[in-house]
């Protein structure tokens, strides 16, 4: 085998990524270059490296998908290897062939294997040929929309649109009938060209029912490969996964066998070297079929860590400096069992749609492995991936792996834009995962119920609004005279406003009435990030909170608010508050206006398609009526919130 021993590494990624590559680096003796966009200058990330180099402005077209300022990072800086992380360049051949032609070591398969997996219908071919079992579909290479409609309609509904030149849930839609494929179509090539620099789809019959089963395998120089066993990833939205565990619970010993030994044959298909993971849907019947094979590191490689002992990132490496894989596959043992949830800046009441905005308070959970790149006052920008932090738990059986990362969520603080922090300790603990038995459609079965907030735990969070806001801000003890002054409150959480009143009784009781139901609370403990308190039946209990200006979190037992002070604010019309505006659901890039000015819509009409954190959202009328003006063009930068559009 080929030695190319390095010494300096450049990890051609940003955030929690780029810190877990660092971390092993630094332990094998490797020094560390990282590189940042204008967003990122003072990310956690930069701070900790060894050298840090800025690459360009903050889209990730401008920095960290700029093959050229990577290169002459890497030559600024002295490196003499590129790690691409997952995501971003990670899957791009021009990108590997580049490094190789710049004389660095690329950590990760050939040019040749990231091109031949990275296209699906190619990939389709050569696994194919290779005895790999396939879900029946059309590739659509040389079909026009119209073609491609026909094709479906032979096909048959539902069926999945997926981009051709990648993965990651980007250029991916499920249709349900004939009607809404056009639609389908138009967003999945539009996110796809944005993604992957190539419109191309194929299209594939949907399997209902179905489990995400994927298989992590390594390959060496020398032709060498295992697998490390397989991996559950069916909790998912917009097909993009939300829980993984390892292993899963509906593979035994024998499914696992021969899932791992049809992965192999997809590494013996192309030749092959680093970590790869091949993707399969899995029925009930305990048939597999090919998805697609990533030829990189995956988000939740950390869950195969956990349950095999292994440091992937480590392999990686290795393989890379031309060294043998560690081990043989009789020698890899797995260890009980480990779940990973990802942490995202989304509101799962709204469709799981994306958010940006700077996070106020962050504090991990004790007892398991966070991986994340937050601190308090860091910006979740919108040009960016909405993951903020994985957490993963693992223990001697499953049910010990969930419930503890159930726990650990409850613990878990991030405030400031949403997220689906508490959405994912309910999934945990929902009966149907609980059982194993989640598969692909769980979250558009239990999702609604799971996101909302239940009515007692809301005028809990309400109750303990209103009396963290007559804490003074300063921490200072209230003044005598403040007692018994009721201080009513109009709290807005969302668009809903609530009514509050409450009246200091003495130095630490209090009074607060929600819905007309008041209730005293006793103040035990009042600090910057939590205060406890002591009901009238002598109940002691405790909640996270964070104030910054007008808004304020609070957080206890498990679920959350975000609550706005709306007392001082006069009251909108009544045509204001209904009215026909549509608004920017977050901070974006507009790619398509989808009417125009003097249109009559229905309720549902897509106006506006909005591009942030790297899917495409669109923008639908919320009533019938005139479009009265779009005020927007194509290719403009708005802001959350920002008119879009007005319905007369």
């Amino acid at each position: 085998m080929t030695a190319t021993p390095f010494s300096t590494l450049l990890i051609a990624n940003r955030g929690e990524i780029a810190r877990r590559i660092a971390r092993t680096a630094r332990r094998m003796g490797l020094r560390t270059v990282a590189v940042y966009s204008s967003a990122d200058a003072e990310a956690l990330h930069v701070r900790e490296a060894d050298r840090a180099v800025a690459i360009g402005g903050a889209r990730p077209g401008e920095s960290y998908l700029n093959i050229d300022a990577i290169l002459d990072a890497a030559v600024r800086s002295g490196a003499d290897a590129v790690h691409p992380g997952y995501g971003f360049l990670a899957e791009n051949a021009a990108f590997a062939r580049a490094c190789r032609a710049a004389g660095l070591v690329f950590v990760g398969p050939s040019a040749d294997a990231i091109e031949a997996m990275g296209d699906k219908a190619g990939a389709k071919r050569l696994v194919r040929a290779a005895g790999v079992p396939c879900i029946r579909g059309v590739e659509g290479a040389g079909l026009d929309d119209g073609q491609l409609a026909a094709q479906a309609a032979a096909l048959g509904y539902p069926l999945m649109i997926k981009a051709s030149a990648g993965g990651g849930g980007r250029g991916m839609r499920r249709v349900e009938r004939s009607a809404d494929f056009a639609a389908a179509l138009r967003t999945a090539r539009s996110e796809a060209r944005a993604a992957f620099g190539d419109d191309g789809v194929i299209i594939e019959r949907a399997l209902d029912g179905a489990r995400h089963v994927e298989v992590q395998v390594f390959a060496d120089r020398d032709g060498r490969a295992v697998h490390l066993g397989e991996r559950d990833c069916s909790v998912q939205r917009r097909h993009q996964k939300l829980i993984e565990e390892a292993p899963s619970p509906a593979v035994d010993a024998a499914l696992r066998a021969r899932l791992g030994a049809t992965a192999l044959d997809v590494v013996r298909a192309v030749p092959y070297e680093g970590a790869g993971t091949v993707e399969f849907l899995l029925d009930a019947q305990g048939r597999h079929w090919f998805m697609e094979m990533n030829t990189r590191l995956q988000v939740e490689h950390p869950v195969t860590e956990a349950v095999t002992g292994l440091d992937l990132v480590e392999w990686q490496l290795r393989v890379a400096m031309g060294e043998p894989l560690p081990l043989g596959q009789d020698d890899i043992r797995f260890d009980g069992h480990a779940i990973e949830v990802r942490v995202c800046a989304e509101d799962p009441v709204h469709g799981h749609l994306p958010q940006a905005g700077r996070v106020v308070a962050w504090q991990p959970p004790a007892g398991v492995r966070v991986e994340h790149a937050l601190e308090d006052g860091i910006e979740i920008a919108p040009w960016y991936d909405s993951m903020m932090a994985k957490v993963v738990a693992h223990a001697h059986d499953r049910d010990g792996a969930r419930r503890s990362l159930a726990g650990a969520l409850d613990e878990l603080v991030a405030f400031g834009p949403a997220t689906n922090r508490a959405f994912l300790a309910r999934c945990l603990r929902d009966p149907v995962f609980a059982a194993g038995e989640a598969t692909t459609a769980f979250v558009d079965e239990h999702g609604a119920a799971l996101a909302a907030v239940d009515a007692p735990a809301r005028e809990t969070l309400l109750r303990l609004a209103g009396l963290a806001w007559l804490q003074p801000a300063t921490g200072a003890q209230p003044h005598p005279l403040a007692h018994r002054l009721p201080v009513p409150t109009r709290l807005a959480v969302g668009d809903e406003v609530y009514a509050l009143e409450a009246t200091r009784l003495d130095e630490h009781r209090v009074v607060v009435t929600v819905g007309g139901r008041p209730e005293v609370l006793e103040l035990v403990d009042a600090g910057p990030r939590a205060f406890a308190w002591r009901t009238e039946g002598g109940v002691l209990e405790r909640a996270a909170w964070a104030r910054d200006g007008d808004l304020l979190w609070v957080q206890h037992a498990g679920s959350e608010l975000r609550v706005e002070d709306r007392t001082r604010r006069a009251l909108r019309r009544a045509d204001a508050e209904a009215g026909g505006e549509v608004r920017a659901s977050m901070a974006g890039r507009i790619v398509a206006v989808l009417a125009k000015a003097g249109d009559r819509v229905e309720t549902g009409a897509p106006l506006v398609t909005l591009e942030a954190m790297k899917m495409e959202h669109v923008h639908a009328a919320p009533r019938a009526g005139v479009l009265q003006s779009i005020a927007v063009v194509p290719g403009e930068q708005v802001a959350g919130g920002r008119v879009l559009a007005v319905i007369a």
